[in-house]
Formats: C-alpha cells, structure tokens, sequence
C-alpha cells in the first residue's frame, strides 16, 4: 500500500475506520503525505492490530468509498 492508495477520499476513509476502531481520534488519524509508515504505527499503536490488518482495513474502506462515490455519479 503506497501513500497515493491512501491519500485518495481521506476524510470519509478516516470516519469508516473510527466507526471500525472507536479508541481512534482525529490526531491518531493525522496524515501527511509520505508518513504514511508513522500513520500506521499511531493506528496500530492504539488498537494493537497487525499492520497487514490495518493495511486490509484501509483497503475495505477505501473501496468502499470509491464504490459510494461512483455510485452517486
């Protein structure tokens, strides 16, 4: 997963992922474009998954709202 995979719709990715993981604040889920290494750390730091399960959990939600976005059109 590279930074542009996440960068995309970053605002309604971060909601989906506070709904998945509720402990996740607005700071946890700060990002800036090429610390996306620190972002998962924050993310696994907090909920205590593996980074393979954030980095699937990124994923869902990211199709998920390219899928919600491509459907309105």
């Amino acid at each position: 997963m590279n930074s542009l995979e996440i960068k995309g719709d970053w605002n309604i990715t971060k909601g989906k992922l506070k709904q998945k993981w509720a402990q996740l604040t607005d700071d946890d889920l700060q990002y800036a474009e090429g610390k996306y290494d620190e972002l998962f750390g924050r993310i696994q730091k907090r909920t205590g998954q593996t980074r393979e399960d954030i980095e699937k959990a990124i994923k869902e939600v990211s199709t998920d709202v390219n899928c919600d976005c491509n459907s309105t059109k």
